[in-house]
């Protein structure tokens, strides 16, 4: 059985990657963009620097920084106006995952009619959107290489996830000196999503004999740089190491799929606010815990490759071992608990777990999870992450 497997047409990776904005800009005969970001990177002058050299060119460009944690239909909409009064005539992101989703869902309404609920699930999208560069700044969603956006729905209270090739970016420009500010706490939630990600694109029921090397690559970098890049922010190998770890669980994920981790971490975020990455960071060792049985001979693989198994125990051993690991990791890395999460009382949890497990499960993605689960069975996984 044949399977695509697609990634954007250009990716530029490395140290100055960034710079080639004015180039590919040109080479796509580009003439006025929006730039998608938020207010974060606007005040931190990030923005102003990379756009800096557009200023000699015939390139105009108009800043549109409305972007929120976890983007929504309201910020798609807003973006798309201005997209429009602008007479803009491609997207540029600029940001974390958040300001990429929500270019690529202003990319996507360009050219196609609204709502964007239309477009929720799997390969809905019936033209290609305006043309769309990514340029990262944290090393953790590998939103620049996917075919997949994430918006909240703020009228059903759920974060809607859209899968299409439609989505992917012409251009991805990954610069790992643009991650080199990033503080620790995102550091550690973005790069335990970024472990996520190859994680579950591995074990993924739809992972290919494409993807596996890419997601294996992915945790290996991971296991490698991580910490590293969160003990020391200067560290410019392991900043490095971690933007080719996300770029390449993006790819992998995009190509197989994620599974129940990201199922339960949507409802999570759309409902208490958790950023996506400490989200998935906060579910992913009892999730691996319950997943185990179905793909014990993959789960035991991760635990080799990343060293964390120095004998050569069974399968079983191993798996159980990568468990203990995600967990040290957590508590190395200072991921809290969903309880320990600011405004989040345990009756409104409590209220909220049937609503967040029948969310989980309509999104999909546990159906492509090694074990999949019921409804009962995601209940009592939230009860365990609390």
């Amino acid at each position: 059985m044949s399977s695509a497997f697609n990634i954007p047409s250009t990716v530029l990776i490395g140290a100055g990657a960034s710079s080639e904005l004015t180039n590919q800009l040109r080479r796509l005969e580009i003439e006025r963009i929006l730039v998608v970001s938020d207010q974060y990177l606007v005040k931190s002058g990030l923005i102003a620097r990379l756009l800096e050299p557009l200023k000699s060119t015939e390139i105009a460009a108009t800043v549109f920084a409305g972007v929120r944690p976890d983007p929504t239909v309201q910020n798609v909409r807003d973006g798309l106006r201005l997209f429009t009064e602008s007479a803009a005539q491609a997207v540029v992101a600029i940001g974390g995952g958040s300001p990429i989703d929500c270019a690529k869902a202003i990319a996507i309404l360009s050219r196609n009619p609204e709502p964007l609920a239309d477009y929720m699930g799997y390969h809905k999208i019936p033209r290609a959107g305006a043309p769309l560069m990514a340029i990262p700044t944290t090393a953790g969603t590998g939103s620049e290489v996917t075919k997949v956006a994430v918006i909240t729905d703020e009228q059903r209270n759920i974060k809607m996830m859209i899968l299409d090739a439609h989505l992917l970016p012409s251009v991805a420009l990954i610069d790992f000196e643009l991650t080199m500010t990033m503080p620790a706490a995102l550091t550690a939630h973005v790069g335990v999503d970024t472990l996520t990600h190859g994680i579950e694109a591995f074990v993924s029921r739809k992972a290919t004999a494409m993807t596996d090397p890419i997601a294996l690559s992915c945790v290996r970098l991971v296991s490698r740089h991580l910490v590293a890049a969160w003990d020391d922010p200067t560290n410019r190998t392991a900043r490095e190491g971690m933007m080719l770890a996300a770029t390449q669980g993006g790819m992998a994920f995009a190509n197989s799929s994620v599974c129940l981790v990201h199922g339960m971490s949507r409802p999570l975020g759309a409902v208490f606010h958790i950023p996506h990455g400490l989200s998935n960071a906060m579910l992913l060792p009892c999730v691996t815990r319950f997943s185990i049985a179905g793909s014990t001979t993959k789960y035991a693989q991760v635990a080799r490759e990343i060293g964390i198994v120095l004998e050569d125990p069974c399968d079983r051993l191993a798996a159980e071992r990568l468990v203990e690991e995600l967990q040290r990791l957590n508590e190395r890395l200072c991921v809290p608990r969903i309880r320990d999460y600011p405004g989040i009382a345990r009756d409104h949890f409590e209220a909220s777990l049937e609503k967040m497990a029948a969310d989980a499960l309509a999104s999909g993605s546990p159906a492509n999870n090694p074990v999949v689960p019921t409804t009962a069975d995601i209940v009592r996984l939230y009860r365990e992450a609390w």
